[in-house]
């Protein structure tokens, strides 16, 4: 048999389970004492009716009597008799006895209905049939809180007492850590059937939650909101780094000791020389301190001591060993050096500490002895002499020692330059086209630069000369001088450009060995330019037209055979005449 709560339907439906009420009982079959009620217990909300059901179908009797069994004598509910239904005390317009089947109806049930329910049919015959059942009146599940005897707790200290409270009646209660069910070993973790949990020696990791509690009758659940506990915990095992530090640390290094331990809270951490306080506190101890202090200079141990406040334990860290030794040192001249007249001495030496080798670089290649250059036996000074421009560079002392290698830098500046000039650019362009013309030297200190265009001066000062639209009158020589303010040198170099373009030519002719005269259409022509093999040369510039056209004074014609004539602003080369004449 079964039954189904706040429903209006019973599970295994038959004739003799009809639908009734809020709650019923529905019978399986036999099995119930004397086949009068089914076995089960009845359970209901508050608040609802409840129909008790019997087994029994038209039963011929006399009385029926339903009893509730009090602590000392049975609370009687209602009899159904010849006289009709008698109630008893306390259940007026709450209790009804059915004559064809002694079914009890019990409305709007309270927590305090709960019980054993008897029905007593006193037959005919005189004889009683008895048979009993249970009913019990759930309250609903509601207002589970988690409450804690401490407010924080030591790991292995401690131990905490949860307790689970809940509104309801017939509770079962449950614990989980997240997803993850707490149960009980019977030693360390117990829990009670009536919602606490108990916790000794209690560890950082048991209430580091969410922490919850389930609550459950038969009818409603709940659950409560995430507990969390702080269990303080540490110092552990303090860790010093690096553990093995090096025999020897180069002085004023960023060399440093740092100390941890996990602990809640996070630990306090002291420092010692020994035995002594170092009067710096802090997870960090560097070298830099331990100078200011006036340690570090001799060998020593150093450790770390980690305390947490809370759970008032002290951890020391192993030892470590170290002392300071003064790095390298370069010197050199400081005054200035010119190439060719000057010698340079450097020398290289370690502040403190014992130096086994040293070694020489040059812009970070190793140097070796020549004809300018030689070593002290010990390798701790090179001589330059004389120094020339290519000895203006890096020079590195690396030091061998306990410490390790160690270098130390010194910049040696050769005075020298300018070196001959370099003009590069393109030798010919289109109009409209941008120039960029460089001017290319080495110097030390840095040459200043001067631009000349067909030998005037022009604005330029820096290595580049820049003609953003190239025009027909920017054809000519470009001459770039490079000074040097201490030598008092100056190297020049000069770069023809030609400007091309389109000019429309309707005739030209040769005259004599030195007179060009020819005839154009159009006014943009400014100049000749005569070229002969592997060379160009600026043959003059065009006067005033005559009889239409120019004339043109040619004074070295007779120097190199003209191969051909180029004309400024004409796009090809024009082949020489036949009626010309050298």
């Amino acid at each position: 048999m079964a039954f189904l709560v706040n429903s209006h339907r019973c599970r295994n439906f038959s004739p003799l389970c009809p639908l009734f009420y809020d709650a019923v009982v529905c019978p399986s079959g036999s099995g119930a004492a004397l086949d009068i009620l089914p076995s089960e217990t009845v359970e209901i909300l508050e608040g609802k009716n409840v129909t008790f059901k019997t087994l029994l179908d038209n039963p011929k009797y006399i009385f029926i009597i339903w009893n509730l069994e009090g602590e000392e004598d049975p609370v009687r509910i209602a009899t159904m008799g010849p006289a009709g239904l008698n109630v008893g005390d306390g259940y007026g317009g709450r209790a009804d006895i059915d004559k064809s089947n002694g079914f009890l109806t019990l409305a709007n049930a309270r927590a305090e209905d709960s019980g054993e329910y008897r029905i007593d049919i006193i037959l005919p015959s005189g004889s009683t049939e008895t048979a009993a059942t249970h009913l019990r009146v759930l309250k609903p599940v509601k207002d589970v809180k988690i409450q804690s005897d401490l407010v924080e707790a030591i790991e292995h200290d401690s131990t905490v007492v949860l307790k689970c409270t809940s509104q309801g009646n017939f509770l079962k209660f449950s614990w989980s850590k997240g997803t993850t069910p707490i149960t009980g070993d019977g030693e360390r973790i117990t829990l009670t059937e009536v919602g606490s949990l108990t916790i000794k020696n209690v560890l950082r990791t048991d209430l580091a939650g969410p922490i919850l509690c389930s609550v459950e009758n038969k009818l409603t659940s709940g659950v409560s909101q995430p507990f969390n506990m702080t269990v303080y915990y540490g110092p552990d095992d303090v860790s010093l780094s690096p553990a093995k530090p090096p025999e020897f640390i180069r002085s004023g290094s960023n060399f440093s000791l740092s100390c941890s331990a996990a602990s809640s809270p996070s630990a306090v951490f002291s420092w010692y020389q020994g035995s002594t306080l170092i009067e710096h506190p802090g997870p960090v101890l560097t070298l830099k301190i331990l100078e200011a202090l006036g340690m570090g200079k001799t060998p020593a141990e150093y450790s770390c001591k980690a305390r947490n406040e809370k759970t008032g334990r002290d951890v020391s860290s192993a030892a470590v060993s170290f002392s300071a030794i003064t790095g390298t040192k370069v010197s050199g001249p400081s005054g200035p050096l010119l190439a060719g007249n000057s010698s340079a001495n450097l020398s290289c030496k370690a502040e403190a500490g014992n130096v086994k080798s040293r070694a020489w670089l040059k812009d970070g290649t190793a140097l070796s002895p020549s004809t300018r250059i030689t070593f002290a036996p010990d390798s701790s000074s090179m001589l330059i002499n004389p120094v020339q421009k290519e000895d203006h560079a890096l020079y590195t002392c690396q030091l061998m020692n306990p410490i390790g290698i160690d270098k130390a830098t010194f910049r040696l500046d050769v005075i020298f330059g300018p070196d001959p000039v370099e003009v590069s650019g393109p030798d010919e362009v289109e109009v409209t086209d941008q120039v960029k013309l460089t001017c290319k030297t080495s110097s030390f200190p840095e040459a200043t630069f001067t631009w000349r265009f067909n030998g005037t001066v022009k604005k330029v000062t820096t290595k580049e000369y820049v003609i953003e639209k190239a025009a027909y009158s920017n054809t000519g020589f470009y001459t770039c001088e490079a000074y040097n303010n201490v030598t008092a040198k100056t190297m020049r170099n000069s770069h023809l450009l030609i400007v091309r373009g389109t000019t429309n030519i309707t005739n030209i002719s040769y005259i004599a060995n030195i007179t060009l005269h020819h005839r154009v259409v159009g006014d943009t022509v400014v100049q000749w330019l005569a070229l002969v093999p592997h060379s160009k040369k600026v043959l003059g510039s065009i006067p005033t037209p005559v009889d239409g056209g120019w004339d043109l004074s040619v004074w070295s014609l007779h120097v190199l055979p003209v191969s051909a004539w180029v004309l400024s602003g004409y796009s090809g080369f024009l082949p020489p005449s036949k009626d010309m004449h050298q």
